[in-house]
């Protein structure tokens, strides 16, 4: 049946009304919205990692399921590997992890079900702990990864009824292995200009027969940074390809890893330091005009072939160089100087 005038006006006026009514809704909606973004801080976890200061913590000590490593602030505030205090640790992945708990976001909460398993938190992945001079901070337990392999369930031992899904970030600082996490050796920039000699030593006859020994010396320069004369004896070897290349190698030389920090007799041996078929020393001037040494012995191939073993000057700390970085050192080394380049 076709409505009349009248009853199309009671709908319109009706509609206008619903209308209204909606739009005051979403008014006080969007008004209490706002308000519990407000209240967001006063969440009690949020305020418990804000509350995380530089000057509240003193040990750190966490696991990833296959190494646990432990770290201590000392009397200078500064974070040191609690097995060895005197390891040079970069601050990077502490400072890191406890930016991450002092800025705790999960992705989602979750009550926790009696079945932890789902989670994977019946058998935590890892744990970790940040104490303070009054005891504990913060304690958590790690489950597995979501299914989106992104993010990690994770507990706070203060609250089991909840579980909460965190970026994998945290985590993936706490398996960054300990050498990763060591301040290199910066060694000195050798230019050409102020380089003095240089001497490279080859590996030992099985029959005992001496070591090859190669010196280069400069003879002449012109000024402090213009070109320099090399020598052998009293050959000019200044154009000679492997020479050139050593140099630019030299100056570009850079530890890249640490293999082995405080290695046994063992250790070094396996790496070829009981016999080194190399070792190099460059007698250079610093930039303040001090003349100073760099002497590097070089051991046996890496395992995956990607360099070789390297001790610097008197240390025991055993790193790497990649190949690359080597070639000419340990060619002139082996073979001494193909004169004929």
């Amino acid at each position: 049946m076709e409505m009349d005038w009248r009853q199309r006006r009671t709908v319109t006026i009706l509609t206008a009304v619903l209308l209204v009514l909606l739009a005051a809704i979403l008014v006080v909606l969007g008004i209490r919205y706002r308000e519990n973004r407000q209240e967001t801080p006063e969440d009690p976890d949020v305020l418990a990692a804000a509350s995380i200061t530089s000057g509240e913590y003193s040990s750190l000590i966490y696991s990833n399921g296959s190494t646990t490593l432990s770290f201590i602030v000392d009397e200078g505030g500064s974070w040191v590997w609690d097995n060895d205090p005197k390891f040079p640790l970069k601050q990077d992945t502490v400072n890191a992890i406890l930016g991450l708990l002092m800025n705790w976001r999960p992705q989602q909460t979750l009550a926790a079900e009696e079945d932890l398993s789902a989670y994977g938190l019946d058998e935590p992945t890892g744990f970790l702990t940040l104490s303070g001079e009054s005891g504990a901070l913060r304690t958590l337990s790690f489950g597995k990864v979501t299914t989106d392999g992104g993010s990690r369930y994770v507990m706070e031992q203060s609250d089991p009824s909840t579980v909460y899904i965190v970026a994998d970030t945290l985590f993936a600082y706490m398996s960054v292995p300990i050498y990763d996490m060591m301040e290199l050796p910066v060694l000195p920039v050798l230019e050409e200009s102020a380089i003095r000699s240089i001497l490279l030593r080859g590996p030992e006859g099985e029959d005992g027969t001496p070591a090859l020994v190669t010196v280069f010396t400069t003879a002449k320069r012109s000024g402090d940074d213009g070109p320099v004369t090399w020598l052998q004896g009293s050959e000019n070897i200044t154009s000679n390809e492997t020479v050139r290349a050593l140099l630019e190698d030299l100056r570009t030389l850079s530890l890249t890893k640490c293999v082995d920090y405080d290695p046994s007799d063992e250790a070094a041996s396996i790496c070829g330091f009981d016999a080194p078929p190399a070792a190099l020393t460059v007698n250079y001037a610093s930039p303040t005009g001090t003349e100073e040494s760099l002497t590097l012995t070089v051991g046996n191939t890496v395992l995956d072939g990607s360099g070789r073993y390297v001790r610097l000057d008197g240390s025991s700390t055993i790193y790497s160089l990649p190949t690359a970085a080597l070639d000419p050192l340990m060619r002139v080394a082996v073979n001494g100087l193909d004169m004929t380049e």
